[in-house]
């Protein structure tokens, strides 16, 4: 069998992983995780990350490989994948990549971006004239030069509305434009599946379950711990990850028990409608079954390779 790279995506709790360590026990292959929330170093609970048995029965790269004090941007990820693709290719073995960062993907896919780097000194201009004027005005700056990632970037997402009027500033060119001009393209041939949970109620079922696992799992024991460290707060990467900020303001006395396991669950399923928007629109995607196919599924897959 020639060497391959496979994609093994769709929403989160829909089943990829266990698909994935099928998969991998099917074929000469190994495993590259593509999961923002899973390169993070004791992080385990609340990321739903693979257990120590099922890594020690399928190993995956690009997971624990950061502390979460640290950044990871998708160009850092595709640097990465190329570098373990290429090596897993050179025993003959098909990469698979499973998860649901859907950037990362496609950032692997299609390059990145000439976005320039930032700049100090615009940044505090931005953040001046919005302590003056406040962010909604410049939103409305950011609507009149960049009206699409005005519609998709929230007002009250400074940061956001910081970096695409800084781009701006500093090329005279929009987000938009600029994010469309792609880089290097993914040097492989790939096959893309994606796992379809056609019954939502049941994918919402799935992620209700899985949360209320995690609380008796120990996620308040591990996001207490995180607390501990004086370098780690709210407004870091790490932190954004699902369920972890509901679970810090619970700790910290802002939300009751049950708004915590309300807003956890929510912002879970938010996270789920977001990934299927983009697969949805994804090209050349093969759709697999429902989670409850394993069987299925896994035979599509091999099919596919033969």
């Amino acid at each position: 069998m020639d060497p391959k790279v496979i994609f093994l995506m769709g929403p989160t709790a829909s089943g990829k992983t266990a698909l994935a360590i099928e998969l991998y026990k099917s074929i000469p292959s190994e495993l590259i995780s593509v999961d923002s929330a899973l390169i993070y170093q004791g992080m385990d609970i609340g990321t739903a990350k693979p257990t120590a048995a099922e890594l020690s029965e399928a190993p995956h790269h690009l997971i624990d490989i950061l502390d979460p004090a640290l950044a990871y941007s998708a160009a850092d990820f595709r640097t990465d994948a190329l570098r373990l693709i290429a090596d897993i290719h050179s025993k003959g073995k098909t990469a698979i990549l499973v998860g649901g960062t859907m950037l990362y993907f496609r950032t692997l896919l299609q390059g990145i971006s000439p976005l320039p780097e930032a700049d100090p000194q615009i940044r505090q201009q931005i953040e001046a004239e919005a302590a003056e004027h406040g962010w909604g005005y410049l939103h409305q700056q950011l609507a009149e030069f960049d009206p699409v990632s005005a519609a998709r970037i929230h007002p009250n997402d400074p940061q956001r509305v910081n970096r695409a009027v800084e781009v701006y500033r500093l090329t005279g060119k929009s987000l938009t434009e600029l994010t469309e001009q792609k880089g290097e393209p993914f040097p492989y041939q790939v096959q893309q599946f994606a796992i379809n949970p056609t019954d939502r109620s049941e994918l919402h079922q799935r992620i209700a379950v899985r949360f209320r696992q995690m609380l008796d799992a120990g996620f308040a024991e591990e996001v207490k711990t995180l607390m501990q460290r004086p370098d780690l707060h709210l407004d870091l990467p790490s932190m954004r990850c699902v369920g972890y900020r509901q679970m810090w303001l619970h700790l910290q006395g802002q939300l009751s028990e049950q708004e915590m396991i309300d807003q956890g669950i929510a912002a879970t399923r938010q996270l789920a409608k977001r990934q299927l928007t983009w697969l949805r629109s994804w090209p050349e995607l093969n759709w697999l079954k429902t989670e409850d196919k394993q069987a299925e599924n896994l035979q599509a897959i091999l099919t596919s390779l033969s």
